[in-house]
């Protein structure tokens, strides 16, 4: 049921998954036109790690800046550790790594076709019809329907097939700004396309973060 729920999964939720958790909701908040505290009323975004030795923690202080140069907020955040019940109540999960997909896959198995590495997501959704899906609606309920069409509509997309190496994200905890801008551009990338074919046509990032 509403608001359509996108879980995002990384290894420690302090770098990669805070940020795409706060990317989306921003996205979702422009495109839908409403504050983003409003916009999760839409979409809800949240995350987790697949470690537990960041529990309770800020998001790391290099992906925080990249949130607020994007328009993000990162105030608030807390790591956590993944667990069954967050699955559970997603309709989307998008992970950073083939590893941490399986991971969520045996967790739970039944999640399967609704689980992704973040570019594998982004590759099949730009293959996917999206006149095949239920309008453009922006009410709870409309976006829900939408998002669990589309996801199934991507999933078919894959049809099976294996994620590759190259739709993972890199790890940027340890380097440099350069780094987190790169990541974060990935990141941001996937996570517009969703809001875009949840909500609308997107316009293009007015800006990137800062360079390292």
């Amino acid at each position: 049921m509403p608001p359509f729920t996108v879980l995002h999964v990384c290894m420690g939720n302090i770098c990669r998954s805070p940020m795409a958790e706060r990317l989306l909701r921003a996205a979702v908040a422009e495109l839908s036109g409403l504050p983003q505290d409003k916009a999760e009323a839409l979409v809800h975004s949240h995350s987790a790690g697949t470690g537990g030795w960041h529990a309770g923690e800020p998001m790391h202080p290099p992906a925080a800046r990249q949130v607020r140069a994007r328009g993000g907020d990162d105030a608030g955040f807390t790591a956590r550790r993944l667990e069954p019940a967050h699955i559970d109540a997603s309709d989307l999960v998008l992970c950073a790594t083939v590893d941490q997909a399986y991971h969520v896959r045996s967790l739970r198995p039944d999640a399967a076709s609704r689980t992704f590495v973040m570019g594998e997501f982004r590759r099949f959704l730009s293959r996917t019809d999206l006149a095949d899906l239920p309008p453009v609606d922006l009410s709870p309920h409309g976006v829900h329907a939408r998002g669990v069409a589309l996801v199934a509509a991507v999933d078919k997309a894959r049809d099976g097939r294996p994620a590759r190496p190259t739709d993972e994200v890199d790890d940027p905890f340890g380097h440099g700004d350069g780094t987190y801008t790169r990541v974060a551009d990935e990141i941001e990338d996937t996570v517009r396309s969703l809001a875009a074919a949840l909500l609308g046509p997107a316009s293009p990032p007015a800006a990137r973060g800062p360079a390292g």
